[in-house]
């Protein structure tokens, strides 16, 4: 049948099955991931107990291994290391935590990974909880690890705890990092902000992987003008889970109470001219090369606008093993897409 003949509602009724049909496999994907997990760790479970009762070595374990390859030899995941990661995942969290955390959910690799690399409970199921949140590979994975991202996460001094509403304060407060790792850049000692703001540009990709799911470039050196006179923004940005305009300013310098007035008259602008009525309030972010927390928090004290304060940190190149796993634009859109989807329907979250 030719697109002309189909009735007016054809395409409305195709998107939706479209998207049912994707969040239903999505769903069906995470539900068969979570049943293999807890069947590694009930494994793993009984290999603990009998090592610890009959004193179950490597060699026990090895003719497991071969057992049950005998018997589904068309399953992988039951070799001998694989069994010994098994009793390691199990003797790490209890049937609470596995039938109460996002453990349960994640594939095999990342919790091999989390054991590897952690050796705290809590770290563990933190990284665990925002790697499902945020949809990262293990690569990824790994590699907020290594920059210690629990450590950077929530540190940024901020007023929104005076400016901004509850809800809205604490999501923003966690949105920032300190500092931020842009170990992408490879700048001369004697670069300026401009030099800064086009590398941030120019790797676009791994900026926006640091700064977090949300985030929406709207542009560089964006221009706004009041009263004839024409001033230009560093980097503004859109976040789509807080629904507000971002105005990132970029300072290769230790931090001035100067720049947070700056900053506040920024975003005033910004909200007069840009914000439309049903966005919540901008947010001015100011990076500096380092900053006193003392000078930080006094020049915030008087602004009547969200401002948050953090440093940057340049050096140490990302592993080449990890150049190839920074996600596409595309798979960005695609995480920013599930957040979206997770925030507006959290009947659609793994687990529910």
């Amino acid at each position: 049948m030719s697109d002309s003949l189909l009735p007016p509602s054809y395409n409305r009724v195709l998107i939706d099955l479209k998207q049912r049909i994707q969040n239903t496999q999505l769903r069906a994907a995470v539900a068969i991931n979570r049943e293999l997990t807890l069947l590694y760790w009930y494994i793993g479970q009984q290999l603990s107990v009998r090592h610890k009762k009959e004193r179950w070595g490597t060699k026990i374990i090895d003719r497991l291994a071969q057992d049950l390859k005998k018997e589904f030899p068309n399953t992988n995941g039951f070799s001998s290391r694989n069994l010994r990661y098994m009793r390691t995942f199990a003797e790490a969290y209890s049937e609470d935590v596995m039938l109460q955390r996002s453990v349960a959910t994640l594939p095999w690799r990342h919790n091999i990974l989390l054991l590897e690399k952690l050796k705290d409970t809590e770290k563990r199921l933190w990284y665990a909880d925002q790697s499902l949140e945020n949809g990262w590979s293990s690569d990824i994975l790994a590699m907020q690890i290594e920059s210690c991202l629990i450590e950077r996460q929530g540190n940024a001094v901020t007023n929104f705890d005076r400016i901004l509403p509850a809800p809205q304060s604490d999501l923003a407060r966690q949105l920032l990092k300190d500092p931020y790792q842009f170990n992408f850049l490879d700048l001369k000692q004697n670069a300026q902000e401009r030099d800064l703001e086009r590398g941030l540009v120019t790797h676009i990709r791994e900026f926006l992987l640091e700064l977090g799911v949300g985030f929406s470039f709207v542009g560089s050196q964006y221009p706004i003008e009041i009263d004839g006179q024409e001033f230009k923004l560093d980097l503004l940005f859109y976040h789509l889970r807080l629904r507000c305009f971002i105005v990132i300013d970029l300072k290769v310098t230790a931090f001035e109470p100067e720049y947070s007035g700056k900053m506040n008259f920024y975003v005033s602008a910004v909200d007069e001219l840009l914000r439309h009525h049903t966005d919540e309030p901008t947010i001015g972010i100011i990076l500096c090369k380092s900053k006193s927390k003392a000078i930080a928090e006094f020049s915030l004290r008087g602004m009547n606008q969200p401002i948050g304060i953090s440093t940057h940190r340049m050096g140490n190149p990302i592993p080449e093993a990890f150049q190839d796993s920074l996600p596409t634009p595309e798979q960005l859109e695609i995480e920013l897409n599930a957040a979206m989807e997770a925030m507006v329907n959290p009947k659609n979250l793994p687990g529910n």
